[in-house]
């Protein structure tokens, strides 16, 4: 895929992914332009300062609840990447009807704003939570994905197409414990919900290539699952604060011992590959199914959880993944 005559637009671009995602672009793939769709002028404000201030880069001010708005910017826009969010668990559990209209119907704006405009490929971001979701965070997600690839069924016959990514938790974005754990450090006492729970992980440059990836793979229809490490939150504690008391303080309404980031169910419409699953349509008279011949079918009763990964971070694996953050947080640049 060529990606220097290509415009890219990332909704929610001032976030952690987007931000990284960007630089990325820019630097290893040299596209025409980049826009950077988000709903805050200081956060943009704040990008442009901190050197993405690139000539082919562009910012504009939207949210995505607003489709024309959307419809305005995907003008001319060859590839949507679509991140934009609200992913703070308690924060959508206490506002459920603002998590509903950016998560839910915000993607469907998107969807629909990106046929209307002719854009060749959506990619939406999606999370592991969406399996099997116990707190509306994740039922937003799940509901969003289904979303993005059922609407193939109706852009079939024109070019747009649409697929998702999934994977786990990112280590240092905002919203990660990580930073939490870098604070609660000083005090000398760290504090876990269950000293059980296990979770995936993946640095932020794994997620973003992943996604590159995956747009220049995609036909349409696919949720795309990459293979990454686990790790239990207490040896992720003990890798940032290994001399600090460890309190268990039970586990939090909508939170899960551990994550899936493939159902029992969806693996039996997934392939394998060397680096990721691959979950296929449903039921659909469109495209999607030559996976099937790139990869390797399930076993029956197969799935993917964060307990049952054939793949774990050790002490030192989660000490290299949490260096650079561990950094910045000391040079008082991470974003909590």
């Amino acid at each position: 895929m060529n990606w220097t005559d290509k415009t890219i637009l990332i909704t929610g671009g001032t976030g952690s992914f987007g931000k990284k995602f960007t630089k990325m672009l820019l630097a290893e793939k040299n596209p025409q332009k980049v826009i950077i769709f988000s709903r805050d002028e200081l956060k943009q404000h704040e990008m442009r300062v901190a050197g993405y201030n690139n000539p082919r880069l562009r910012y504009f001010i939207g949210d995505v609840r607003d489709r024309d708005r959307l419809l305005r910017a995907m003008h001319d826009v060859d590839i949507v990447v679509h991140a934009a969010a609200l992913k703070q668990v308690p924060a959508c559990e206490y506002n459920p009807m603002e998590a509903i209209k950016t998560n839910i119907i915000g993607t469907s704006n998107v969807i629909e704003a990106a046929l209307d405009a002719g854009v060749k490929k959506v990619l939406a971001l999606s999370t592991d939570k969406a399996v099997s979701p116990a707190n509306l965070y994740g039922g937003t997600k799940l509901v969003g994905e289904k979303l993005v690839v059922q609407s193939n069924n109706y852009a079939a016959g024109r070019a747009t197409r649409y697929s998702c990514v999934r994977y786990g938790n990112v280590v240092g974005s905002r919203g990660s414990v990580v930073p939490l754990f870098l604070k609660m450090r000083a005090t000398g006492k760290l504090t876990v919900t269950d000293d059980r729970m296990t979770r995936f992980w993946l640095s932020l440059e794994q997620g973003v290539k992943f996604v590159i990836d995956c747009i220049e793979q995609m036909e349409g229809g696919e949720v795309f699952v990459p293979k990454i490490p686990s790790t239990t939150v207490i040896d992720l504690a003990r890798a940032i604060a290994p001399d600090a008391e460890i309190e268990i303080i039970g586990i939090r309404p909508g939170e899960k011992l551990h994550e899936d980031l493939l159902s029992v169910d969806e693996a039996r419409h997934s392939v394998e590959l060397e680096t990721m699953f691959v979950v296929q349509p449903v039921s659909a008279s469109w495209f999607g199914y030559s996976w099937q011949d790139k990869g390797k079918s399930l076993p029956e009763g197969f799935s993917y959880t964060s307990d049952n990964n054939s793949e774990w971070l050790d002490l030192e694996g989660m000490k290299n993944y949490i260096a650079p953050f561990e950094k910045a947080y000391n040079e008082g640049t991470l974003e909590g």
